[in-house]
């Protein structure tokens, strides 16, 4: 079993970092100022208009506008968020079309994201760092959620298949301000956060900001949520030449998770949306601590050195109750219906066999990154450069547990198994309660992993002309990483488990790129980028996979991006293709080999910002066509799952008065497959949102109402036991107020 020491391992990394005293750094003239220089989320403290135009950012490790990017970038902005009332990631991640959403799955747990029909799960960033951790993530300590589209191993390192998403954490800043926000929903949730920012001298300040809430997050039984969580951060010199800055978050959730419904006779079965097959002990609780430390340091005005380290750590404790299969009861016990269905059977008559999914998981990683970034004239031409060196440590750590019980009587585990199955209920009437005391639980299996990455990047933005921009990186990364399990220590044969593995991949990623700016207000571009995606690489293995070489992906990408609106709305198209060239496929039982391909060809647009001083606009829809292109286990030529064709979102306000507001939109996403062999079909929906806000100097009510239509439609899909589907919210509300100071 590997061994990790997560306190250890911080310990480590914030006393080898530069020394930071306590004092403000003595205030130096400030530089002249570049020609560029380097964008900053501007923040909204008073209460004025709201804006969801990205503004002027940072995405990831670019440092540079949107125009001079030449990939996909949305942004999903403060305002934005508040304007909805999206107060979790995944609800913030709505506005992104070619975004789907996973429910729980396996020993997963937390935000499980489909990006441009790729798994997005270990492609979550904070500031930059990968957050691979699985818990559910809040927004109220989120200045923004930046969406890069495309294969990005060259700025982000291995996996980005369908692309990255980065929050950007809120910092201090040098004004006085509290923000409190209450809220209460028809679910019976209540949610509470405030947002303190206190300058302590000319060049430095201190900024907390926490949040509280409990009570049911969506209309469907078993959703009660209790969170807390407090994300203090203090930062010393700045507009001087040396900034310090340390942050950190904070998080405590006790949530109750949401499996969702089997499929049956090809579809989601029919049962009431609200039906869940939980129990009403079950909780995921987790522990959540990020430490960033980041320092930048101008040489020059045109030289800027920046060291960030950032240490994560999840740990979760889950008692999770999931739908396994559907059934009939008899005196002989539960039996399964076949593959064809349920027949001329009446729901009413049908029981569902329950498994447990019980597990504590410990999740860490420690990362440092050193940069340079400059800017350099050589003649007529311009050099913008960004060149840094990562290295990192992964740890991960996954105890099982199993429980046995009985249908009717009759046990539903064999001698000797350890799949878990718990009990069964009714398909139509499930009840909530806790299993009978015959119940038993066993330990199971222990899955370690640990991974070091070493790895060194340069990207150059080269300006040959007023109008003419290219743009190229390379990346080279070395990943080595080991795992191990407790059962099946002889690794016998046909056993999906491993008794260990260790694994070291190489690779070279690139980056490539082609401006072309007539004016200000446009930008066309064209595009190539790579990425890679070892077998190891969320520190899991399945037997046959470990001696794999890396799938690699690659993407072609041409597009434009304009400013429309006197530069107050922004707008974007692109055309695109991604293909991952050697897909692992099972050839046999055990056996695994790269021979498969899936590609996917999609179209993009989007518009947002303010059209007038009234009216302002956020929205954007992707066409994907994401098909297995060869294949040898039997998917060739179908779908990839979670992957609707057509996808939109739209959220538009209109200001009555200078103290009224009114808005809304909708989420479209075309039908859907819940599982690889596309047998299970999830039909396509439009949900409609709406709000309206009374808006002061010093505060907002806010009313938000959710599913105007009371739709019914499914929201998030996994493909675990033959494509589960878990049911979106019904018709809800929420008020709001938030008081400015």
């Amino acid at each position: 079993m590997i061994r990790r020491t997560p306190i250890a391992a911080a310990l480590f990394a914030l006393t080898t970092s530069p020394a930071i005293v306590h004092a403000d750094p003595v205030p130096a003239p400030a530089p002249a100022p570049l020609a560029s220089p380097a964008p900053v989320h501007q923040v909204d403290i008073d209460g004025t208009k709201n804006n969801f135009a990205p503004g002027n950012i940072n995405v990831g490790k670019l440092h540079a506008e949107l125009r001079d990017i030449p990939q996909s970038v949305t942004v999903v902005n403060k305002e934005l968020m508040e304007s909805q009332g999206a107060n979790s990631l995944a609800e913030a991640l709505r506005n992104v079309s070619g975004i789907t959403l996973g429910a729980a799955e396996g020993g997963q747990i937390g935000n499980n994201i489909n990006l441009n029909g790729f798994s997005a799960r270990t492609d979550i960033y904070l500031d930059g760092f990968r957050d691979r951790g699985q818990y559910y993530r809040d927004t109220f300590s989120l200045d923004a959620v930046e969406v890069l589209m495309g294969p990005s191993s060259m700025l982000f390192g291995r996996g980005s298949t369908g692309g990255v998403i980065n929050q950007v954490s809120k910092k201090p800043v040098t004004k006085d301000f509290t923000e409190l926000q209450g809220s209460v929903s028809t679910n019976g949730q209540v949610r509470g956060t405030f947002d303190k920012n206190t300058p302590l001298s000319e060049t430095s300040a201190v900024r907390i900001m926490g949040m509280a809430q409990g009570g049911d997050a969506t209309t469907r039984d078993l959703s009660n949520q209790r969170d807390a969580g407090i994300a203090p951060s203090i930062k010393w010199g700045m507009n001087t030449p040396t900034e310090i800055t340390l942050s950190a978050l904070l998080q405590k959730n006790h949530d109750e998770p949401d499996w969702g419904v089997l499929p049956l006779n090809g579809k989601p079965v029919q049962v009431d949306r609200n039906a869940a097959y939980g129990l009403d002990s079950d909780r995921t609780i987790s522990t959540i601590a990020n430490l960033n430390n980041t320092i930048e340091h101008k040489l020059t005005p045109t030289v800027t050195l920046r060291n960030q380290v950032q240490f994560n750590s999840v740990k979760t404790d889950a008692v999770e109750t999931a739908p396994l299969s559907i059934g009939t009861v008899s005196a002989a016990g539960f039996t399964a219906l076949p593959a064809s269905g349920a027949g001329n059977l009446p729901l009413s008559s049908l029981s569902v066999r329950r498994q447990s999914r019980d597990r504590e998981i410990s999740d860490y990683s420690i990362f440092n990154q050193s940069e340079i970034i400059a800017k350099v004239t050589a003649g007529q031409f311009t050099h913008d450069l960004i060149g840094g060196i990562e290295v990192g440590h992964d740890g991960y750590d996954n105890q099982g547990h199993y429980r046995q019980g009985n249908c009717n009587g009759v046990p539903l585990n064999k001698p000797g198994s350890t799949t878990g199955v718990v009990d069964c209920l009714s398909l139509t009437d499930p009840t909530h309660t806790s299993t009978a005391t015959s119940v038993k639980r066993f330990t199971g299996n222990r899955a370690g992993g640990s991974a070091n990455t070493v790895a060194a990047y340069l990207n150059d933005t080269w300006t040959i002309s007023p109008n003419f921009k290219l743009t190229g990186g390379l990346r080279y990364d070395r990943f080595v990483a080991s795992i191990s399990n407790s059962i099946n220590k002889v690794n016998t044969p046909g056993s999906t488990a491993l008794a260990g593995a260790d694994q070291t991949v190489g690779f070279t990623s690139v980056r490539l790129g082609g401006i072309w700016q007539p004016d200000r207000a446009q930008s066309y571009y064209v595009s190539y980028g790579t990425s890679f995606n070892p077998s190891l690489e969320q520190l899991t293995g399945t037997a046959g996979q470990q001696n794999l070489d890396p799938e690699k992906n690659h993407s072609y990408e041409l597009g434009g991006k304009w400013e429309l609106a006197d530069n107050k709305l922004d707008a974007s198209a692109a055309v695109f293709q991604i293909t991952k060239e050697n897909a692992r496929n099972q050839i046999s039982p055990g056996v695994y080999d790269l021979v498969g391909k899936v590609r996917v060809d999609g179209f993009r647009t989007g518009l947002s910002g303010r059209v007038n001083k009234q009216l302002q606009l956020s929205a954007n829809y992707t066409y994907l066509d994401a098909r297995v292109i060869s294949a040898v286990d039997g998917t060739n030529g179908l779908r990839t799952t979670n992957t609707p064709q057509n996808s939109f979102t739209g959220w538009l306000t209109y200001e009555l008065t200078p103290r009224w507001e009114v808005g809304g939109g909708p989420v479209y996403m075309s039908e859907r497959f819940a599982n690889s062999a596309n047998t299970v079909r999830v039909g396509g929906f439009t949900r409609w949102d709406a709000t309206v806000a009374y808006n002061k100097q010093n505060y907002t009510v806010r009313l938000n109402l959710f599913n105007l239509t009371d739709k019914m439609y499914y929201d998030n899909l996994i493909p675990s036991d033959g494509g589960r589907a878990v049911p979106g919210t019904g018709r809800s509300a929420m008020l709001s107020l938030t008081y400015r100071m």
